[in-house]
């Protein structure tokens, strides 16, 4: 049983990581539960095929936009107000979204309902990290992930399932009452970390908002080698699973011409053996120090990319790259939760700046480099894909080897 550092009941401390996964799962799923909808929702537009992509795109933005601003409010105001807000914005950014006219007003709220992601990755995160012991955060972040990465795994397969008996529309207001459901539960659940004695005796102190220091914080981050290492390791590890989120539908219902239920199942084999990735992260976390982790996630991460990339050019088939990308996946599931914990204590400065940097690096990779690869041609074909993905994570081997050659820090004992 995890025990919080804060004057919390056992019952409180659940129900509040419960609640934290809830929101990070909502937030995903309103990315993945309509990737199946998509190509009606362009129908519906009358705009064309390649906006497909850009509801995740323009989502990944929302998520990258204002975590420069959200971190350091979060460091002085308290990570419990600025959730909050988090969350109702985006229950009322998805009630929205039902009654938009045009393509680009749907791809504007989803930018907003993304901004929910932001939320996330600068405020529940570092409060999750804030009110548990080193080893306790770690396995709590691969438990939360795996429930949240049930999106991906479920989204599709719980979307395709859906749209066949409720319309696009009806998907949002559903999402909208449980994104409400969960402000209420936080409202009630979830503790203050910052400015509170710990049951180590110890006080996580506020930091004052001032713009200057805060510039000066971003400049000493942007030269802080390791840690710009480690924010691209970050993103350019996980690009290929998110390209392969925002393409797939391109890729197997237009191209392949599957059905949304056999789209749906394809993404059993990669999202499950993220989630197995977890699930032995749960278990080996206290076993070794995060960089002796870090480097044993790392060999089937690229061997997994490395196997797709060279079998797809071989065989071009669906079924040697989900394989290749199974294995890739499994060790980044092995692999995110580590590198995300190194990367935010590669620095000293305050834990909601340090996240709203990483978050906005690492988001930013997806974003960005999910816009590239479309422009592209990634969704084109199986191997188009591969390549375009593949290449690029490649280069976080090095990033890693200069995050694993720089630290010597013992963890998660």
């Amino acid at each position: 049983m995890f025990n919080s550092l804060l004057y919390i009941s056992r019952r409180q401390a659940l129900l509040f990581c419960l609640l934290l996964a809830f929101f990070e799962l909502l937030t995903y799923i309103a990315s993945d539960a309509i990737m199946p909808g998509m190509l009606a929702v362009v129908a519906d537009f009358q705009a064309e095929p390649h906006y497909v992509p850009w509801s995740l795109n323009a989502y990944l933005l929302g998520g990258v936009a204002f975590q420069w601003l959200l971190g350091p409010l979060s460091d002085c105001h308290g990570r419990r107000p600025l959730l909050l807000a988090g969350s109702a914005l985006f229950a009322i950014a998805c009630v929205i979204t039902p009654f938009t006219v045009t393509i680009e007003q749907f791809t504007a709220l989803r930018f907003i309902q993304g901004m929910g992601l932001g939320f996330v990755v600068v405020v529940s995160y570092p409060a999750l990290q804030e009110s548990f012991n080193e080893a306790d955060a770690i396995r709590l972040i691969a438990i939360i992930a795996n429930i949240a990465l049930l999106s991906p795994l479920l989204g599709p397969l719980l979307g395709s399932v859906l749209l066949t008996w409720i319309s696009w529309q009806s998907l949002f207001i559903l999402l909208a009452a449980f994104a409400a459901l969960c402000t209420l539960g936080l409202l009630r659940w979830m503790p203050e970390t910052l400015g509170v004695t710990r049951r180590d005796a110890s006080t996580l102190a506020r930091q004052p908002f001032n713009l200057k220091s805060l510039a000066r914080t971003y400049g000493e981050l942007l030269r802080n080698r390791r840690f710009l290492a480690g924010c691209a390791a970050l993103g350019l590890t996980g690009l290929p699973l998110m390209a392969w989120i925002a393409l797939s539908p391109l890729l197997l219902v237009k191209n392949l011409d599957m059905s949304n239920l056999e789209y749906a199942l394809w993404q059993l084999p990669i999202f499950g053996a993220l989630i197995a990735g977890n699930i032995t992260l749960n278990f080996i976390a206290d076993k070794y120090v995060l960089s002796r982790l870090l480097f044993l996630s790392s060999i089937p991460l690229f061997a997994g990319l490395v196997i797709a990339l060279i079998s797809t050019l071989l065989f071009d088939s669906i079924y040697v790259l989900a394989a290749g990308l199974g294995i890739y996946a499994f060790g980044l599931g092995i692999c995110n939760a580590t590198l995300y914990r190194l990367t935010l204590f590669s620095s000293s400065h305050g834990m909601g700046s340090v996240s709203a940097m990483l978050g906005m690096i690492s988001v930013g990779i997806f974003s960005l480099g999910g816009t590239l690869l479309a422009l592209l041609g990634a969704g084109e074909s199986l191997v188009d894909f591969i390549v375009l993905t593949a290449l690029p994570a490649l280069v976080a081997l090095l990033l890693i080897k200069t995050l694993l050659t720089r630290t010597d820090e013992p963890v998660a004992a």
